[in-house]
């Protein structure tokens, strides 16, 4: 009885950890991850399942937007490009680095984000395609190098940061943005993720399933109702998981300093 409500759980999680991620463009760990960690899995193995996890948000959300047929290929091949290198750094120091400030700077960029979106009323929420030049798409590059970093490094939030790159800077409309993050940052740079992580670690394999499939009938149906809903829902499903997922963060970094000070303090 309890390996079957155990399971039902991470499904209803999965479920809808991803099923808001495909409709925002990011954000899955911002649930996943810590019913991973509460349920007693320690960090280290519980960033490789959820990174493995993860990858099934790229298959359902592809599956969905596919569809379409919109995608700009040689933008595609630019994003992966510059962003995989980024992946691959991050994911190779994540378990080697300490988390305390980065985490809660990270949580309060996040958060600002989410803000900034929200009284930029017009943000996103029509295709304005910028900075296609050299000059333009190397800076854009470089953004996604760093982002690629703290994809790799991370264990939430970063596919929003994607999401807003390409509105902000490339002009993408928050609809179009996110289809290119669900697929390149959800399948490919997950994918990349979880294999240089799951290298290092191996993640918990017999709940990998149930995650699994969670993940990729939400990321399908989140995929399907923001295609359907429009620019309005996914700007405001952005808006609200940046800002949910940066004060997660900054409380995750409060109590990593907390008890660094605490160790500190019980050493000397």
């Amino acid at each position: 009885m309890d390996l079957i409500l155990e399971q039902f759980s991470l499904l209803v999680i999965s479920l809808v950890a991803n099923g808001l991620s495909a409709m925002a463009g990011g954000g899955a760990g911002l649930l996943q991850l810590p019913v991973l960690l509460f349920l007693g899995l320690n960090f280290s193995m519980a960033l490789a399942t959820h990174k493995i996890a993860s990858v099934a948000l790229g298959v359902g959300a592809t599956l969905r937007h596919m569809k379409e047929g919109k995608l700009d290929w040689q933008f595609c091949g630019f994003i992966l490009a510059t962003g995989l290198p980024g992946v691959i750094l991050g994911a190779d120091l994540v378990l080697e680095i300490p988390e305390g400030w980065t985490v809660f700077s990270l949580g309060i960029l996040t958060a600002g984000l989410g803000l900034y979106s929200v009284f930029k009323k017009t943000l996103g929420m029509e295709s304005t395609p910028k900075h296609r030049d050299l000059q333009g798409m190397l800076i854009g590059g470089l953004g996604l190098f760093i982002i690629g970093t703290l994809n790799g490094s991370l264990t939430s939030g970063t596919g929003l940061f994607v999401t807003l790159w390409l509105v902000r800077w490339f002009g993408l409309d928050y609809k179009t943005a996110v289809t290119y993050v669900l697929i390149l940052v959800g399948l490919f740079w997950n994918s990349t993720g979880a294999i240089t992580v799951g290298l290092q670690q191996a993640p918990r394999w017999d709940w990998l399933p149930v995650l699994i499939i969670g993940a990729i009938a939400g990321a399908y149906l989140g995929a399907h109702i923001a295609l359907s809903r429009g620019n309005t829902l996914v700007k405001r499903a952005f808006e609200t998981l940046t800002i949910l997922v940066g004060c997660k963060l900054i409380y995750d970094g409060t109590l990593i300093l907390s008890a660094i000070n605490t160790t500190s303090g019980l050493a000397e």
